[in-house]
Formats: structure tokens, sequence, C-alpha cells
């Protein structure tokens, strides 16, 4: 049984609660809605969260992430190479999203046909078995850079309705500039998907390693193969408009496994990051 009294501790400069009896961890990242952060503890230790058990590496390192709509409270539970199990209580940052209406899109791309939703079954079965993927090398470590210039015409986490209907949120960031311009890895990993899709077109995924990846969608070109590796700055592809999008642009998401993370918290900007603003020479030139 897990002791259930609570005590207040930092660590690694992050305020969690864990019981009193509990294995010392450290938290490197924000705990906040649609991040990533890393969790450092014993060599051998494992780590179950959100129902996913995790072993940590040989310096004791695992990664975990919330999601866009991530509760308040979440608890992670710590087992270590003896066996014995501790929790510890993390508060998550909560978010406000904006909602986005895009209306006069051709109905096909609202409401697709039978053929359609055949084919974007078929992309999804793909885009969920490359989500499985967890690497060993910890590519993420090299840190990241914008994968493009451009402005920013989408951010994670908004709400869109096409033609008035609802959709899911959007989870990535948008940074829209002409057709052709040059696309760059982020960060150093290795391509887990190329492919041509319905609605997302020809669509990137590059893996950072331990379930963290790059999604790369609505490509003009892909200058990468399954399996490539791929160094931080690296061309990978050009920009575009295939798959349902309304004009050129990047669709830049972030995914640890399944959940959908905001690529804008990969970098330590002063404000929220917003449509408007413009990537240049790796910053975020804002528009006042």
């Amino acid at each position: 049984m897990f002791n259930r009294q609570w005590i207040k501790a930092l660590v690694g400069g992050i305020a969690i609660w864990a019981s009193s009896n509990a294995i010392a961890i450290e938290i490197k990242g924000d705990l906040v809605q649609g991040n990533w952060v890393q969790v450092l503890a014993e060599p051998g230790s494992q780590l179950v969260f959100e129902q996913r058990k995790l072993n940590l590496d040989a310096e004791g390192r695992a990664l975990i992430a919330f999601s866009r709509d991530a509760k308040p409270e979440k608890t992670l539970t710590l087992i270590s190479p003896n066996g014995d199990k501790t929790e510890h209580r993390l508060t998550i940052a909560q978010r406000d999203y904006i909602v986005q209406r895009i209306d006069g899109l051709p109905a096909k791309h609202v409401t697709p046909d039978e053929a359609t939703l055949a084919k974007i079954r078929e992309d999804g079965r793909k885009a969920v078995e490359a989500r499985k993927i967890e690497l060993a090398t910890p590519y993420f470590l090299g840190g990241f850079i914008w994968p493009a210039e451009g402005w920013i015409t989408g951010i994670y986490g908004s709400q869109r309705i096409l033609n008035g209907h609802p959709r899911r949120p959007h989870f990535g960031v948008d940074i829209a500039e002409a057709t052709g311009t040059p696309i760059y890895a982020p960060a150093d990993g290795e391509v887990t998907l190329a492919e041509s899709m319905e609605l997302s077109g020809n669509t990137l995924f590059i893996d950072h390693g331990y379930g963290l990846r790059s999604d790369f969608m609505h490509l003009e070109e892909i200058l990468v193969k399954l399996g490539d590796q791929v160094k931080q700055g690296q061309q990978v592809a050009t920009m575009g408009a295939t798959g349902r999008a309304t004009g050129p642009h990047l669709h830049w998401g972030m995914s640890w496994f399944d959940v959908r993370l905001d690529p804008a918290l990969m970098f330590n900007l002063d404000r929220t990051l917003a449509r408007g603003a413009r990537i240049m020479n790796n910053q975020v030139v804002w528009e006042d």
C-alpha cells in the first residue's frame, strides 16, 4: 500500500507533492499542459504514468508529457530497483485556448466521401504505429531550433470550427511562407514515417527518442526517407499545401507517443506565441 501522508518538497526547482517515504526524483522542465519533461531518478527504476510503464535509462532518465487538456493534478509512480513503490503528485499548470473559425472550405474537406474516409482511416493507422515507437537514443538532449521561417498562422490548442462544424483542437504550430521554403530538422533524430496522406498531405515524422517526435505536414517535397538519421538544421523537406490545406504552410506538431504537445514550449519565449508573429533567423519577431 502507498503511504498517503503527503508532504511538499522542492525537486529540481519544481514543487511537487510526494509521500513522506518517497524515493527522490528530479524533474527538468515546466509542468504545464502540452509540455514534456525529463524525470530523473535512480537508474534501474521504473516509472508508471498515465497507465504507461517506462524504464529509466542508464542515466536514470525518462520522459513524461501532458496533454492539451491534462487535469490539474497527476500522479507519477516510481518503482525502485528493489521493488519499493512511491507516488509523486504533480501539479499541472492550466492554459487558456482560443477558438478559430474557418469558413468557405470546400464541402469535401469538411465531410469526406466514403472512399476518402477509407484513405483517412488507413493513414491514421500508419500514424498510430509510428507513434508507438520508442527509440533508445536521447536525440532530444541537443535542444530544438525552429524548422522554418515564416508567419505564425496557427497555434497549439486552438479549437477549429470548419464551416460551422466543431473539429478537434489544433495540435501544432503553423508557419506560413511560400511554396518551396526550406524546412529543417528541429533536432537530431530518425525518420519513422514519410508518407503521402489524405488530410496532412506529404507527412514526415522525425523521432527524437524516448517517445518524443516532430510531425511535419502539408509538405511540398520530402527530402529524406524512412530510417534516415538526420541532424539538427539539416534540410528535410520543402513547404507546401498538400492534403487539406488552404495555402502553403508547415504544420509542426510534436507528440510523446500519442500525447500531442506544443512545439512552442521548446523555446524560452517571453510571451505566449500568437498568430501574426514571425519566425526569422531562429527567433520569434513579434508584430508589435
